[in-house]
């Protein structure tokens, strides 16, 4: 009963979902954390409008990927959440993870696919340079990610790290400042 009264209230978001050029995108994101295989369009649709009712954040990703005169529209009514920010010029990969983004800005130049964001992340720039992340790179709690650097893949980054300089692949870095600890 509770998901058809989700897909009743977030109609109008179908439009957006189905008319949108994000489409597959905005699927990868919807299905991020669990594996999706042959779920028909009906099914994604309700799924859609579930997650949409559910979550605040996935509701702010969502307008950030189909944005335009309908989606400020729609925010009137059905409003994203406060705390979480995505700067519009940043570019995300599909299959972003939010594990309860709360108070956490995004502010790239890009963010690869299938990364894990959780609580109180910062990713901001400084002296107008913004960092490059990339693919399934995991942001635990608290950190902060700021300046012209680049994040390479599958990093981590400990929870109340501050990184201010470049990253390698496979890398793991805690502390403030933030160290390597594992390559």
């Amino acid at each position: 009963m509770f998901r058809y009264l989700a897909v009743v209230l977030y109609a109008p978001h179908l439009l957006l979902y189905f008319f949108s050029a994000q489409k597959s995108v905005i699927v990868a994101d919807l299905y991020a954390r669990k594996r999706v295989v042959g779920k028909s369009e009906i099914t994604k649709s309700i799924d859609l409008c579930e997650e949409l009712f559910r979550s605040r954040y996935f509701r702010t990703l969502f307008y950030f990927r189909t944005h335009g005169r309908y989606s400020k529209l729609l925010r009137i009514f059905y409003p994203q959440c406060d705390n979480f920010i995505i700067d519009i010029h940043t570019r995300i990969g599909e299959g972003l993870q939010l594990a309860h983004p709360y108070a956490t800005i995004i502010n790239a130049e890009s963010v690869g696919k299938q990364c894990y964001i959780n609580h109180l992340v910062t990713i901001g720039e400084k002296d107008g340079k913004r960092p490059v992340i990339g693919d399934a790179v995991t942001f635990h709690a608290n950190c902060i990610v700021i300046g012209g650097i680049n994040i390479g893949d599958h990093a981590v980054i400990g929870a109340g790290a501050v990184v201010f300089k470049d990253v390698p692949a496979h890398a793991l870095v805690v502390g403030n400042p933030a160290r390597i600890i594992v390559k």
